[in-house]
Order: C-alpha cells, then sequence, then structure tokens
C-alpha cells in the first residue's frame, strides 16, 4: 500500500493560497479518478485509490501545515506503511512558480509541514514532490507570503504545475521516485531542448 500526502491548511479561506498547492493535487487525482474523500479520524481526509499497481491511499491532512506530521504518523502506523513507500506534495518558496522537482529525501526548506513530518516519523528520509510557490518580495514576511493568493500572471504556470504534480503522483506509483526525477525535475526550457534533439536525430 502506498501512502500519496498533499499538505495544506483546511478551510475556504485557505483554498488557493501557495501553502495548499499540495492540496489541489490529490483533488486533481480524486476528481480525475472519480474517487471520493472522506474523513479519517479528525486528522485528514482521504480517499482510497485502487489503480493496476495496487492501493494508494490520498491524504489531505486537517492537522493545519504546522501539525501535518500528526497525520502522517497516525495513517503509517494504522496502515502498516513502510517509509519507502511515501510520498508527500508540497509547495516550495525556493523554487520559481510552477517549478517541480521530486526528491528521495532531503532537509524542510523552510517547509514547516515537512518538518513537522520529520519530527513525527523520526527521520527526513522520506520522499517529496515539491511545487514551486516562488518567493516574491524578499522583504515580505514568509507566512505571509504562502499564506496569500497566486497572482492572475501566474495562475497558467500553477495549473500546469499541478496537472503535471497529478501526472508525477501517477509516475512514482508506477515506477518510483528516480523516473519522476529524470522526467519532472526538468524545466520547460530543458524539456523543450530535449523534444527538439530528438526531433533532429529522427530528421
Amino acid at each position: 500500500m502506498k501512502l500519496v500526502v498533499g499538505l495544506g491548511n483546511p478551510g475556504s479561506r485557505y483554498r488557493g493560497t501557495r501553502h495548499n498547492i499540495g492540496f489541489e493535487v490529490v483533488d486533481r487525482l480524486v476528481v480525475r479518478h472519480g474517487l471520493k474523500l472522506e474523513t479519517w479520524r479528525h486528522l485528514a481526509e482521504t480517499a482510497d485509490w485502487r489503480p493496476l499497481e495496487g492501493r494508494v491511499l490520498l491524504v489531505k491532512p486537517t492537522t493545519f501545515m504546522n501539525l501535518s506530521g500528526e497525520a502522517v504518523s497516525a495513517l503509517m502506523t494504522f496502515y502498516k506503511i513502510d517509509l519507502t513507500q511515501v510520498l508527500i506534495v508540497c509547495d516550495d518558496v525556493n523554487l520559481p512558480v510552477g517549478r517541480l522537482r521530486a526528491r528521495p529525501e532531503g532537509s524542510e526548506g523552510g517547509n514547516n509541514g515537512l518538518r513537522s513530518i520529520a519530527a513525527a516519523i523520526g527521520t527526513q528520509g522520506y520522499q517529496r514532490l515539491r511545487i514551486g510557490a516562488g518567493r516574491g518580495d524578499p522583504r515580505r514576511d514568509l507566512a505571509d507570503h504562502v499564506l496569500s493568493r497566486f497572482l492572475p500572471e501566474e495562475l497558467v504556470s500553477v495549473e500546469g504545475a499541478i496537472e503535471r504534480a497529478a501526472d508525477a503522483v501517477e509516475v512514482w506509483i508506477r515506477d518510483g521516485i528516480g523516473p519522476v526525477m529524470n522526467v519532472f525535475n526538468r524545466s520547460d526550457e530543458e524539456r523543450s531542448g530535449s523534444e527538439e534533439e530528438v526531433d533532429n536525430s529522427g530528421s
């Protein structure tokens, strides 16, 4: 069984904020595959997905970002899920808006949700898919920035990133973190360059 956790804050006031893009990836997968989110204890909303590769639990913690680890730890314990079968999806202000970056492990990079998970399970060695939220004006308080909504000119990039992140989750379920890194860590320019090389070599 695999666990895919999108991070965010519950409630309508946080919908569409930079910090909630992990929630949006889970929502996209739920809609894409005709699933239904249900309340799990007081800690999360979960959707039980059964692709060909086996059972997958899609998760949106309802503990608020800073306590995400409570939900992740409880779910891993209850369902006896190994750490190697867990993927965390979250925002990253250190990446440009819309950029994806997958890693098999690493630091929290200033994300309090990742910090909470590491504290709850006792390791930073969990797989994660980070989605660029941009830093914006560096003089602005970081907490205010991540709780702000994307600017109109950023929305096309954000929408594309949510769609690609949902694709990346499906690749992870099927093939693991390595192929996700190979395909989705590249920028749009790098992907375009690779496609042109393929076209040129075949001409």
